[in-house]
């Protein structure tokens, strides 16, 4: 994309997030945006190091939980709520990783999953998470003391500020050294490993850092709806953040953004559908899979910026 090109569509992108909450209705925006955020932060680990976690939503809830017991319990002001639950995240996903990380493919997406339902049990189990009623009546309270939270438009910009904090911290990891060498790892590992590069440890960052961004997300979402339910930690989350990611575009900037509004708001909007939500989506993600290989964003994009996709090399003859 051009430079003038990619202003634009910032100044586009930007105007629509300032304008949105007089748009649409706030709470569905906001949500669209901490589920979009958590995208972000697992295609950081599926897109740039080619890990396929099926245990994101242990990060995702577990903030959550830990971010409204903080708040309502213990009374933290909303910030330090969310720091709590972020660093409750980290903390898990470094034991996640550290277990997860020896294993690739299929077995690194089932200790993933195991080691979730592990903490989804705990969370049903524990008496200071409500069980199948969870956490409710989260209250907001006041950021630094000063701006109320109960405003639904304070409460909007904080959100779009924390996505776009996330975000940011997404797309610097990506462009950085580090990026460079995780997307190396991804590519061809035993080569990496050869250069000198420890790749143990590299992903073991990558995935502390997702499973961080991801509670942030969960945080952020617990203040939204004002509660930390069973489901932000069942296998379905997981798995509804693998289908955004697929359907906007693995690997691309703003894929796992588009993926996650296009998913809200088709829950949204087929709500009275009842549980045919369920096999709308998975037609949905058929659909995709054939047709959009690169997900929308990775096959609209070229169309946008007027550049075509690049060919696949071509073989080469036989002598």
């Amino acid at each position: 994309m051009s430079r003038r090109a990619g202003l634009w569509w910032s100044i586009a992108l930007i105007a629509l997030a300032l304008a949105a909450p007089f748009l649409f209705y706030p709470v569905f925006v906001m949500r669209a945006l901490c589920l979009a955020l958590f995208a972000c932060a697992f295609d950081l680990l599926l897109g740039y190091v080619g890990l396929l976690s099926f245990g994101h939503a242990a990060f995702y809830g577990g903030a959550a939980y830990v971010t409204a017991h903080c708040v309502k319990v213990w009374g933290f002001p909303p910030e330090l709520g969310i720091v709590a639950g972020a660093a409750a995240a980290a903390l898990l996903g470094s034991v996640f990783g550290w277990l997860a990380i020896r294993r690739q493919g299929i077995y690194f997406a089932m200790i993933t999953l195991a080691l979730a339902q592990m903490v989804a049990f705990f969370a049903l189990q524990a008496p200071f998470t409500g069980g199948e009623d969870g956490i409710q009546a989260v209250p907001r309270g006041r950021l630094l003391g000063l701006i109320d939270l109960n405003h639904p438009l304070a409460m909007y910009y904080f959100v779009l500020a924390m996505f776009v904090v996330g975000f940011a911290i997404v797309r610097r990891a990506v462009n950085s050294p580090f990026g460079q060498v995780i997307t190396a790892i991804r590519e061809n590992e035993p080569r990496a490993v050869s250069l000198g590069y420890r790749a143990e440890r590299y992903k073991l960052l990558a995935f502390v850092l997702s499973a961080a961004l991801a509670g942030l997300a969960g945080a952020t979402k617990c203040l939204v709806l004002q509660f930390a339910a069973l489901s932000d930690v069942d296998w379905t989350t997981s798995g509804e953040v693998v289908l955004m990611t697929l359907v906007g575009g693995v690997g691309t900037p703003l894929g796992p953004v588009v993926g996650a509004f296009v998913i809200v708001t088709m829950e949204n909007y087929l709500a009275q559908a009842g549980s045919w939500v369920t096999v709308i989506e998975g037609l949905i993600f058929i659909v995709c899979v054939l047709t959009f290989r690169r997900g929308i964003v990775g096959v609209i994009a070229p169309c946008l910026t007027g550049r075509a996709a690049a060919p696949p090399a071509p073989e080469p003859s036989p002598p």
